[in-house]
C-alpha cells in the first residue's frame, strides 16, 4: 500500500524513520573514501530494488542515478546525496562504530543517503503527486575529490531542471531547517609557497641567504592582503595551516615551505586574492634576497544558492515541519561543498538540516569532522520529508 502524502507528509516520513536509521547505521560501520565506494554503492542499489527506477552507474567512479518517472510530462528535478567518508579515527563507544581504522563518517553523509532513500521509496509509491521525473543524485568524492564534477561530466544534469540537496549540521537544534539566497558556503582552495634563499652556518647570516624572515614577512603580507585588498564589506579569508623549515638551531635552511586555505564568498573576490598571494609571495621573497615558487591549487567554488529556489525551500520546510522548525541562514558559512558545481549549471539550493544529539547543547556539540561527532536520528524523517517535498514541487 502506498504511503499517503496527503496532508501530512512528515507523519509519512516518520512511518519510514526504522528503515532510514537501518540504513544510515550499516553505512556508517562500514565507511568509505574517496570515489570507489562499491560497498556503499551495494547498499543504495539494494534499498532501490523493486522502485521501478531507471539506475545508471558511474563510469569513472561508483555514483548511483536513479530516475522516477511519473510517466507525465513534466520538469525533472534532482535531489543529491552524497555518500562518502572522511580519514578520520572514529573515537566515538556505539554498536554500530566504524569498523574500519582510519574512516569515519564524521560529516553526516551516512545521513544524507539515508534520508534520500526513504524519499525515493516515498516518491515512487506516490508518482500521482507529481508530473515529470526525480533524478535521485548519489555522490561519492564529495571530501575533496570533486565527485559531482565527475557525475556532470557524465551527464547527470542532462535534462534537469532544478536541484536541491540537504546537508546535515550537528550545531544547530534537531530537526531544525536553514537556508538562504546567494553565497551559502565559501570558495576552498590550496596554495603552496616555497621560498628558496642559500643555506649556511647560523653564526654567519651574512655570508647566507636566510629564507626564514622572509616566510615570516610573506605570512604579515598574506594577511595584510586580506584587511587591505578586499573591501571591508566582502568576506575573504587566508589561512596559513602549515610552514616548515629547517633541521636545527645552527643551521639556516636553504628553504621555507609554507601552505594553507584561500576562503572567499564571491569568486571575484577569490580572483582577486589568487592574484594578490603571487604577487605578495614573489616579491616578498625578492625583497629578501630570495627567490619563490607559488602555486594555488584550486578546491571547490562559492556555493551559491539560488533565490528563487531558497525561497521554495523555505516555503516548503515552514509547510512540512512547521515554522517553528524553519528559519533563514543569518550568514553563509565559510567551509566549502562541491554541490557548488551543480549550482553552476541549473537553478537550485542547499539546505541545512539540525542534527545535535539528545541532551546536548547544540552550541557546543561536537562539530562535523569531528572524530567524536554524532547525530540525532530521531527527526532524519524531517530531512525525507524536505527531499520528498522538493522532489514534488512543480512551479
Amino acid at each position: 500500500m502506498a504511503v499517503d502524502l496527503g496532508p501530512d507528509l512528515l507523519n509519512a516520513s516518520k512511518s519510514l524513520d526504522a528503515d532510514t536509521v537501518e540504513l544510515r547505521r550499516e553505512i556508517h560501520k562500514d565507511p568509505e573514501l574517496g570515489l570507489q565506494l562499491p560497498s556503499t554503492q551495494k547498499k543504495i542499489l539494494e534499498s532501490l530494488d523493486g522502485l521501478g527506477m531507471d539506475i545508471t552507474l558511474g563510469r569513472d567512479t561508483t555514483s548511483v542515478t536513479a530516475d522516477l518517472d511519473s510517466g507525465r510530462p513534466g520538469p525533472t528535478i534532482l535531489l543529491r546525496g552524497d555518500m562518502d567518508a572522511l580519514p578520520l579515527q572514529e573515537d566515538n563507544d556505539i554498536t554500530f562504530k566504524s569498523q574500519h581504522d582510519g574512516r569515519m563518517h564524521a560529516c553526516g553523509h551516512d545521513a544524507h543517503v539515508s534520508m534520500l532513500v526513504s524519499a525515493a521509496k516515498l516518491l515512487a509509491e506516490n508518482k500521482d503527486s507529481f508530473n515529470g521525473k526525480i533524478r535521485f543524485m548519489f555522490q561519492p568524492g564529495e571530501e575533496g575529490f570533486h565527485g559531482a564534477k565527475y557525475m556532470i561530466d557524465e551527464g547527470v544534469l542532462d535534462g534537469v531542471d532544478k536541484a536541491f540537496a540537504i546537508h546535515v549540521f550537528t550545531p544547530m537544534p534537531d530537526g531544525f531547517i536553514t537556508t538562504r539566497g546567494g553565497s551559502l558556503m565559501a570558495s576552498a582552495d590550496r596554495f603552496e609557497i616555497t621560498i628558496k634563499g642559500e643555506g649556511g652556518h647560523a653564526s654567519a647570516p651574512h655570508h647566507c641567504v636566510d629564507p626564514i624572515p622572509a616566510a615570516a614577512a610573506t605570512v604579515t603580507g598574506l594577511h595584510t592582503l586580506v584587511s587591505r585588498g578586499v573591501d571591508p564589506v566582502q568576506a575573504g579569508l587566508i589561512t596559513v595551516a602549515h610552514i616548515e623549515a629547517g633541521t636545527t638551531n645552527n643551521v639556516i635552511p636553504p628553504d621555507a615551505f609554507m601552505e594553507g586555505t584561500i576562503r572567499t564568498l564571491d569568486e571575484d573576490v577569490r580572483s582577486t586574492l589568487h592574484a594578490g598571494l603571487e604577487r605578495v609571495a614573489q616579491h616578498t621573497a625578492q625583497a629578501h634576497g630570495c627567490s619563490c615558487t607559488s602555486d594555488i591549487i584550486p578546491g571547490y567554488p562559492v556555493t551559491v544558492n539560488h533565490q528563487a529556489e531558497a525561497d521554495i525551500v523555505g516555503d516548503l520546510a515552514r509547510s512540512v515541519v512547521g515554522e517553528q522548525h524553519y528559519g533563514e541562514l543569518p550568514r553563509p558559512l565559510l567551509g566549502a561543498e562541491d554541490f557548488s558545481y551543480v549550482l553552476q549549471h541549473v537553478p537550485g539550493a542547499m539546505a541545512f538540516l539540525g542534527v545535535c544529539p539528545p541532551g546536548v547543547d547544540y552550541h557546543h556539540a561536537a562539530p562535523n569532522h569531528s572524530n567524536l561527532m554524532q547525530i540525532s536520528e530521531e527527526r532524519l524523517s524531517h530531512g525525507v520529508a524536505l527531499y520528498a517535498a522538493m522532489g514534488m514541487h512543480r512551479d
